[in-house]
């Protein structure tokens, strides 16, 4: 515990923490319209895109000679991720070809343009690494406040207009014969997966970053009873991983976001075996409501007739 206490006394993790459970509460939240949209690979094919966008911001970072080549890895992730989420989700509605081919196209030209970019910005491809699998310890204050204002942006979007988003998400169909703007709301939940994806590649990386999107969102879909409740019991399942994530990863030296995957993939493990228990004691509840609202209705009968 001493240990603990420790280590929040000091900036750099203290901007770890904030940034992991900014992360893990926002992640989810786009995870869940993607869960029921069947788009959970999405993820993945816009986090290939934006390493091809952290190499060009690497590329323009060394040929305008900023203090450092990485300067514009960030603000380039987020231009071309939203530029490959918008070019899916377009493909995808005028249905000229297969999500799944579309995907594939994301996820293999995404990776090899990246790592060609990097080689011409003169870097190799040991710097992509960081952004592959994370490295929180490198968050630096300008990095915290990018991941707190893309996540304030995508929490506004995916619970302000949570409604409109399930009713798309659910069934287009009937979304657009109430009158809805499908096909914006549709761009909507793919620009925010954009800024999803780069807001959390510093935290589990952008190999991984499908997996902190989607885990939680599968593992409240176990016991939750609705879209609402699914998503919030995803946000706390997302950030208590991130979070315990962190702190093992600052006591053991091993990478943040493969252990912060695993221990959402160890969240849904547990709640799929304890899944048979609660649903029992579900039933027992249940049954025991009956025989209560049995009882008072005799004994509400009974004081009738007398």
């Amino acid at each position: 515990m001493s240990g603990l206490l420790e280590m929040l006394t000091v900036p750099l993790f203290q901007r770890a923490l904030l940034a992991a459970l900014v992360v893990g509460v926002s992640a989810p939240v786009v995870g869940t319209f993607l869960v029921q949209r069947r788009l959970s690979l999405l993820g993945d094919g816009i986090g290939h895109v934006a390493l091809t966008g952290v190499a060009l911001g690497w590329l323009v970072g060394a040929a305008t000679g900023a203090a450092r080549a990485d300067a514009y890895a960030v603000p380039g992730a987020v231009v071309a991720a939203v530029i490959g989420a918008v070019a899916i989700e377009t493909v995808r509605g005028r249905g000229r070809t297969s999500g799944d081919l579309a995907l594939a196209l994301l996820f293999y030209g995404g990776i090899a343009g990246g790592v060609v970019v990097i080689g011409l910005a003169g870097g190799t491809n040991a710097n992509l690494m960081a952004y592959l699998f994370g490295s929180l310890a490198t968050v630096g204050t300008a990095d915290l406040v990018a991941i707190l204002v893309m996540s304030a942006a995508i929490l506004t979007v995916g619970l302000g207009l949570r409604t409109a988003l399930f009713a798309v998400s659910h069934d287009e169909e009937f979304a657009r014969s109430t009158g809805l703007p499908v096909g914006a709301l549709n761009i909507a939940v793919a620009v925010v997966a954009a800024l999803t994806v780069t807001v959390s590649m510093r935290v589990v990386g952008l190999l991984l970053v499908s997996a902190l999107m989607i885990v939680p969102v599968a593992a409240s879909q176990l016991v939750a009873r609705s879209f609402r409740q699914t998503m919030r019991l995803a946000m706390v399942i997302g950030a208590t991983a991130c979070v315990a994530g962190l702190v093992v990863t600052f006591v053991v030296p091993l990478a943040p976001g493969a252990v912060i995957v695993v221990l959402a993939i160890a969240i849904y493990a547990g709640v799929a075996v304890l899944r048979p228990v609660l649903a029992r004691a579900r039933r027992r509840d249940g049954g025991s409501r009956e025989v209560s609202r049995g009882d008072a209705t005799h004994d509400a009968a009974a004081g009738s007739a007398r």
